[in-house]
């Protein structure tokens, strides 16, 4: 089961976030949730959630 982390304002911020999560060895899929707000879902497996929310938060906070 894939579980949201994060809603991404613009692709090109989802796909940057998905590439450094990957980088870190972690499934990641981004699916566009309104193409109309131009947002974007970043989702990962249920079970790496609190794992990947640790590398998220020092990916956000540079």
């Amino acid at each position: 089961m894939w579980t949201v982390i994060y809603i991404a304002p613009t692709a090109k911020i989802a796909e940057r976030i998905k590439q450094r999560l990957t980088e870190e060895g972690f499934l990641v899929q981004v699916r566009g949730i309104s193409l109309s707000k131009n947002q974007f879902e970043i989702v990962v497996p249920a079970g790496e959630v609190e794992e990947v929310q640790e590398v998220l938060n020092s990916i956000l906070h540079r």
